[in-house]
């Protein structure tokens, strides 16, 4: 019998990447789709991919309990995947209200859901390296406490809390993937991967001068989406829901990863990055470095992708965009 899947964030990077994992496993794909001021869907990166057209759309929206407990009545998932938030850090400071509402309670609203109309539904939940903010230990595990910097840290803390709760309370199979930064072509432009690539290409074709930055010291453990969704899967699919790290355990500075696509682009970076202080976090994450060991040994899972090999795949990727 073919299985059911629903995500929330279906149109995000990860929505696209687990997507096509979930399809190419002989899924049914179902995504929650906000309504805006057209009909029409963002779902460039489904296109990307070649998947759009192979995705269910459903009408929806996480702060909205009782059209969750009617999708899910509707679809029958036998998984939910719940990758929907306001997911960029820098806006949660200009809108915590709303990183609130949509980041944090709308975990609780999906849950409601599932307990009240499928609660044999198995639940994924994307928690966030974030969460461990100022960080209390040298490498950060399941077990390390959280420190969250910034509002949407705060809100996944919740809603990583609340997953907890409920399968606790309940009995859910919720898992929560702790998952440390993860990017890729599909990465949205006001990431700083993103930035960085997609800059790096218009300085390559002559369509800008420089690249600015914040702090370019900041140190992160990078992996690739298409990596890690295969993650959030193996996780739903244990006997036991559980809370795991999704990591590379391997920490870079943003100057270092600079560094590459500059290269990569046969283009010196000393002449182009130009620091803007008006860049910086109110309060920044110096360093987050996953310890992927519980994964690794759980779930059988490995990260494949160096950061060398996906800058260079986003560099590229960005050229291709900007040359068409």
């Amino acid at each position: 019998m073919t299985k059911r899947a629903l995500i929330t964030g279906v149109t995000g990077q990860d929505g696209a990447y687990l997507s096509q994992f979930l399809l190419n496993k002989g899924y049914e794909v179902y995504g929650l789709v906000r309504r805006s001021s057209t009909a029409d869907v963002n779902d460039v990166r489904l296109r990307w991919l070649g998947i759009a057209d192979d995705i269910h759309f459903v009408d929806g929206n996480l702060r909205d309990l009782s059209g969750l407990i009617r999708t899910l009545r509707d679809v029958k998932p036998d998984e939910v995947y719940n990758l929907g938030a306001q997911s960029f850090v820098k806006s949660s400071w200009q809108q915590p209200i709303l990183t609130g509402e949509v980041t944090a309670l709308g975990v609780t609203n999906i849950l409601e859901a599932i307990r009240l109309e499928c609660p044999h539904t198995r639940f994924y939940q994307a928690s966030s390296s974030e969460m461990y903010g100022l960080i209390q230990e040298e490498m950060q595990s399941e077990t390390t406490p959280f420190y969250p910097r910034s509002p949407y840290a705060v809100a996944k803390l919740y809603g990583h809390w609340l997953t907890v709760n409920y399968r606790e309370s309940y009995g859910m199979h919720a898992s929560s993937g702790i998952l440390f930064n993860h990017e890729s072509p599909l990465r949205g432009i006001e990431f700083v991967t993103r930035k960085v690539t997609d800059g790096v290409a218009r300085i390559k074709l002559g369509l800008r001068g420089e690249l600015r930055l914040g702090n370019i010291d900041a140190k992160r453990d990078w992996g690739h989406s298409r990596d890690y969704v295969e993650a959030m899967w193996l996780m739903v699919q244990q006997d036991t829901a559980d809370d795991y790290v999704v990591a590379t355990g391997r920490t870079t500075t943003v100057r270092d990863m600079c560094r590459i696509a500059f290269e990569h682009a046969g283009v010196s970076m000393n002449n182009h990055l130009v620091i803007d202080p008006n860049l910086f976090r109110p309060a920044e994450v110096d360093v987050l470095l996953g310890n992927p060991h519980k994964a690794e040994t759980k779930l059988g899972w490995r990260a494949t992708t160096t950061l060398e090999e996906m800058i260079v795949e986003m560099v590229d990727a960005d050229l291709k965009r900007l040359t068409r």
